[in-house]
């Protein structure tokens, strides 16, 4: 079997948990995927496929800063940094290629995870970058570097009725795109409901904790059942229940598929791949973009616009904020049928 290696970025579990179907679908398909990666997204990747190789990429340690406004500044004084670990990671993906005989790369948003001696994907849902001011130069270099991949995986629908908006989208750029349609390793079950409310909680630090401590302080009030999944990845799973509140550390796949389908409402980050999978479960949600993660904010308010889910701003979040959700409509879910065989054969 050719050996495929799957290298999602280590910044919040999206990345990581979207690689999850397409990993599927490489052992489906008779592939060997071999896992890399670092941090959460590594520890997560390996409790879902215990059976896989795993190996770990240097790390690009990307924290957020304390207030909103620091971030892409932070961004900036950390960006040289970034590209001594981009420099190392083609190193030893160059490396990983020959010791490990790998036959094709897939990158889930890793920039030096590529080797001319094998063909390569990059996937990503960005093709334009939100940097405020500077989002001409930050797609740019984005583009740039999407262009050292043989073809660029984009998951989500190609038309107008997508999920990604202007991110996805955009005229002009010249590479081999293809659109895979959204990716979720989730299934809609029709299963009676245990929660009025799941709260699942991922990102980068401090903003996660951030959110946490706000979100637990204003649920003390809620009237109804919570189940409260931080998403902290550790070796362990940890459950608590206090009064209405069963929280979690974190979940697996399939008990995180089960939390949905058995929850009335949702609240969470506006991440691309929590989007992804609401949609595929057609759920009702609340949305709160992290703080100074402009991609974020810009989902979050193009599905308020579209009058599909509430959003608000981390410090103005109120309880009383989740009665909103009865006037939008929810997430739907666009049947697409991708076929892996042809998409594999790239490999």
């Amino acid at each position: 079997m050719k050996r495929i290696l799957v290298a999602p970025l280590n910044w919040g579990l999206g990345h990581a948990t979207r690689s999850i179907p397409i990993i599927n679908a490489l052992i489906a398909n008779s592939f060997e995927p071999v896992i890399a990666s670092d941090g959460e997204a590594l520890r997560l990747l390996k409790k879902e496929f215990p059976q896989l190789q795993a190996l770990e990429l240097p790390s690009y340690n990307i924290t957020y800063s304390k207030k909103a406004n620091s971030f892409k500044l932070k961004l900036i004084k950390d960006s040289p940094s970034l590209l001594k670990t981009i420099k190392r990671e083609k190193k030893v993906t160059e490396s990983l290629v020959k010791s490990e005989n790998i036959s094709g790369i897939i990158s889930d948003n890793r920039f030096g995870v590529r080797d001319k001696g094998v063909p390569s994907a990059f996937v990503t849902h960005q093709l334009r970058v939100l940097s405020g001011s500077t989002t001409w130069l930050s797609s740019k270099l984005h583009q740039k570097i999407i262009s050292k991949f043989d073809e660029c995986w984009v998951p989500d629908h190609k038309g107008t009725k997508n999920l990604s908006g202007n991110l996805g989208h955009i005229e002009g750029f010249e590479s081999s795109i293809k659109y895979l349609g959204p990716l979720s390793r989730f299934e809609k079950k029709d299963l009676e409901k245990q929660y009025d409310l799941l709260v699942v909680l991922s990102g980068p630090e401090p903003q996660r904790s951030f959110l946490e401590v706000k979100l637990l302080d204003e649920l003390q009030s809620f009237d109804g059942k919570v189940c409260f999944v931080k998403g902290v990845i550790e070796n362990e799973q940890r459950k608590t229940k206090i009064n209405h509140i069963t929280t979690y550390n974190f979940m697996a796949s399939q008990e995180l598929e089960t939390a949905l389908n058995e929850s009335k409402l949702v609240l969470s980050r506006s991440g691309y791949t929590s989007i992804m999978d609401y949609a595929k479960l057609e759920k009702k949600a609340f949305l709160i973009p992290t703080p100074g993660q402009f991609e974020q904010e810009y989902l979050a308010k193009k599905f308020e616009e579209e009058f599909v889910a509430p959003s608000c701003k981390q410090n103005d979040f109120k309880i009383e904020m989740l009665n909103e959700i009865e006037n939008y409509s929810g997430f739907k879910y666009l049947q697409y049928n991708l076929n892996y065989k042809k998409l594999f054969g790239l490999f």
